[in-house]
């Protein structure tokens, strides 16, 4: 009978050999990929990223997992997998707002896995100019938190922009206090962006009510002033903690458990049908009783779920406001094209936004 050292030594004897055939594995899937790459190159092929082809190939192993690790683990790891081999085609350049560890630039590499070349942007209108003049392949932006509700500049950025919506990621926001300080006696001012301060009003007005809150330009640029400041801290993300060495004094900050953050993707393309589609859309009515009504009634007639609406400014005039919604589906299904179409007839102005997958947690 094997000794309790003799079987660990055969169980991790066993795990070597299974990971030199991993690695064999994933090396001839990689020059697969490549082989790939110079087939689209010889054919003048401009895009190299098929996410279509990419949903299928998690669908298929989410589908396939005999456990036990969990499928949200096995969808991380094959998005890296699959990214590293789009860079081994070509790299990706995707824009993000915000500098880099901000909350947008985690999403970004949440969406694309972390060998894309991530190009930091100062603007949300920054992000959008430089996905439409194609110096970049996709654009990443927020659009709205599951607390504060929408991101109107972003909403704004459609009425006059060409790019369609291509994909979107949902990203559960955890808020914590950054700071070179011993305690929080020792406090004296909190920089964050307002959006962050207002998702940890509560927190903060418990903990550290004494304290100065300051309104930064994004969280990133907050850790940055808090670690060159005494008593000074900042609200930020864990990816931002890691990037400029400050340490956490305190964790979880948000009042709402589940704060999350929804991000849109930003492109030239139209995305193909999954089965699991979402369709974002605006319109501009006219100005008098019933037009909304007349607007929502061709979704209500072909059975289509509406799950998102929200007015802004037109700035066409006074009082007058354009509708952003989301509905479920994809535009090319025979009842969404025909309720679209009805919808077009009720509006001033109508733009389909895009067609997605709807994105998961």
């Amino acid at each position: 009978m094997a000794t309790h050292e003799e079987e660990l030594a055969r169980l991790r004897g066993a795990i070597d050999e299974i990971d030199k055939e991993v690695l064999r594995l994933v090396s001839q899937r990689a020059c697969h990929a490549q082989a790939i790459g110079d087939i689209k190159k010889k054919a003048g092929q401009l895009s190299f990223w098929n996410p279509e082809r990419e949903a299928e190939v998690l669908q298929k192993v989410e589908a396939a997992n005999p456990g036990p690790l969990p499928g949200r683990f096995l969808r991380h790891w094959y998005l890296e997998l699959m990214s590293a081999c789009l860079a081994l085609e070509k790299p990706l350049r995707v824009a993000y707002f915000g500098p880099e560890g901000s909350y947008t630039h985690t999403a970004a590499l949440k969406y694309f896995g972390s060998s894309v070349e991530a190009v930091s942007e100062v603007s949300i209108a920054e992000v959008f100019r430089k996905t439409e003049c194609q110096e970049v392949d996709f654009g990443v932006v927020p659009v709205e938190n599951s607390t504060e509700g929408f991101v109107n500049h972003t909403l704004d950025m459609f009425l006059q922009s060409p790019l369609s919506i291509g994909g979107e990621t949902l990203l559960r926001i955890h808020h914590h206090l950054l700071c070179k300080e011993a305690g929080l006696k020792n406090i004296a001012r909190i920089y964050a962006h307002p959006q962050a301060l207002a998702q940890c009003r509560r927190w903060l007005e418990r903990h550290v009510p004494w304290a100065e809150c300051v309104a930064a330009s994004n969280n990133a640029e907050a850790v940055r002033i808090a670690a060159s400041e005494a008593k000074a801290a900042a609200i930020a993300g864990e990816s931002a903690a890691r990037l400029y060495g400050l340490p956490m004094l305190a964790s979880h900050l948000e009042d709402e458990p589940n704060n999350t953050t929804r991000f849109l993707v930003l492109g030239n393309q139209q995305r193909a049908p999954t089965g699991q589609d979402k369709t974002s859309l605006l319109s501009l009515t006219l100005d008098e009783p019933g037009t909304l009504l007349r607007l929502l009634a061709p979704l209500a007639k072909n059975g289509i779920s509406m799950s998102k609406i929200e007015s802004r400014p037109s700035k066409r005039g006074l009082w007058n406001y354009v509708f952003f919604l989301d509905i479920e589906g994809h535009k090319e299904e025979p009842l969404i094209a025909e309720a679209l179409e009805e919808m077009k007839k009720a509006s001033i102005l109508f733009k389909v936004l895009g067609s997605y997958p709807q994105a998961q947690l």
